[in-house]
Parts: structure tokens; sequence; C-alpha cells
């Protein structure tokens, strides 16, 4: 699997993106990848095999530009094997200080992106014969996580979203992957939206001391490999949350709510000074 296949990875240029990447360049596919940093997915290409990719950035949000992107990125390679919808910004605000224009911007982002890019692929895969969507989730995609109430709102309607597209294809050749991530050591925290909608700058300690973007790539394409529909791919705390959603979910509220009363916020203030 994946040796002279054709991957097209959104938010490619750093973290889980950037891991997925060099690992399917190192199994022999062809990449095309996407982001908004040029230069980043440049650098990215160019580690994979200039020759392999085609970088092809733009702004996630932007999907009126969307169906042209895949008439350039379905013509590369005459098909596209798999797609990675991993592009993404997350948020540390409570929901009663947050600006909706925050809600805006992530679900715009997190959730209608991706959803407009595998809308504009899925017909294709389809008439080809089959392919492969890969969706980045999260563990707050599963668990509505404090600070998180718009990444987890996001989150929670891809998951949505690709349990229905899975039902509805399996039958013509379609794979549907989610990937649910809980601490992995990229910029995500540092990118995060503010309660008005400002970069935070400044990275979780949960995050720093979380899992290698490698070993999450490397765990991806195994999950991909045997066919795993959904990947929970946490440890410890994080993963226990995420399977106490489905097996306790009052337990689960009452734990996140003491958390919070517990002064949950403040110490994450607390971390950025």
């Amino acid at each position: 699997m994946f040796e002279n296949e054709c991957w097209w990875i959104t938010g490619a240029s750093s973290g889980i993106g950037e891991a997925l990447a060099e690992a399917l360049a190192g199994r022999g596919a062809r990449l095309i990848l996407s982001g908004r940093n040029t230069a980043a997915l440049a650098a990215v290409a160019g580690r994979c095999g200039a020759d392999r990719c085609l970088v092809l950035p733009f702004e996630a949000a932007d999907t009126a530009a969307v169906p042209a992107l895949a008439e350039r990125a379905w013509a590369w390679a005459g098909r596209i094997d798999g797609l990675v919808n991993n592009a993404g910004i997350s948020q540390r605000s409570l929901a009663v200080d947050t600006a909706f224009s925050v809600y805006e911007r992530i679900i715009a982002v997190d959730l209608l992106a991706p959803i407009a890019l595998t809308q504009a692929v899925l017909p294709r895969m389809v008439a080809a014969g089959g392919g492969r969507i890969v969706a980045v989730s999260s563990v707050a995609g599963i668990v509505g996580a404090p600070l998180r109430s718009a990444y987890s709102a996001a989150k929670h309607g891809l998951i949505g979203y690709c349990d229905s597209v899975r039902c509805e294809t399996a039958h013509l050749g379609i794979s549907v992957h989610v990937v649910c991530p809980g601490s992995v050591r990229t910029g995500v925290s540092r990118n995060a939206l503010d309660a008005g909608g400002t970069a935070r700058g400044e990275s979780d300690a949960a995050i720093e001391a979380g899992m290698p973007p490698a070993e999450a790539a490397a765990a991806i394409l195994a999950a991909v490999e045997a066919g795993t529909r959904e990947l929970v791919l946490a440890r410890g705390g994080e993963a226990h949350l995420a399977a106490l959603r489905r097996s306790d979910p009052d337990a689960l509220f009452d734990q996140l709510a003491a958390v919070v009363q517990g002064g949950y916020a403040s110490r994450m203030t607390a971390e950025r000074k």
C-alpha cells in the first residue's frame, strides 16, 4: 500500500501533516501538499522529493477556490488515492468570553473546509472505483473539552460528517478513516485562538510533552493499512476521557466540570506567563 499512490494532504507544512508527508514519501507515494505557507510547503517537498510532489497552497476557508484546486490536483497524477484533511486551528478560551467571530473562523477552517474539499474529491474517487479519506479530528471531537467549545463543535461535526460519508460510500470502494489525536507535539496550542480571535502565541505543557508527530504519522498509516475506521490517537488520561464519553458520559461530565471549577482555566493562563 501507498507505493506510487497519490495522496493530498492539507496542513502539510508542519506537525502531523508534515510528518505524514515524510512518512508517505518514504513509502513511495506521490504527494500534493497544501497549506498557507508556501515556503514551508516547498521545504517539505524538498525533503520528500520535489519531483514527486505538487505544492498547492491555499487558504483552507476559501471554499470558493476548492473546485478549481481539486481539478488541478486530480489532473496532476490523473487520480487521488488518498485525501488527508488535516489543516485546522484550535482555541483556548471560555465560551462565556469568546466572540462569535471565533466560532465562525474555527468552524470555517476545521469543519466547512474539509467538507468542501471532500465533496470536491469524493465524486471523482467514486468514479475511479475507490479511494481513502482520512480526517484528523481530535479527542476534543469526542469529548466536549473545556476552553475549546468552538474547536469541539467543529471536530464533533467532522466526525459526524465522516460517519455519514463512510456508510454511504463503503459499497463504492471508499474507505473513511477518522483520527482523534490527543496531545501531539505540534504548534496547535501556540496557534490556537483566544477569546478575541488572536493567536495564543504560547504552547501548553501537555502539548510539549505529547506524542512526536512522526510517531503519530506512523500510527495513522498503520490504521489506514489495517482498515481502522476510527483511531483514538491518545495516551493515558486523554484516552480515558474519550472512552468514558461512550461508556459513562455522566461521569465524564462531572469530572470535567470539577476540573473547571478547580481552576483549570486560570492554570492555563498561568502557563502563558
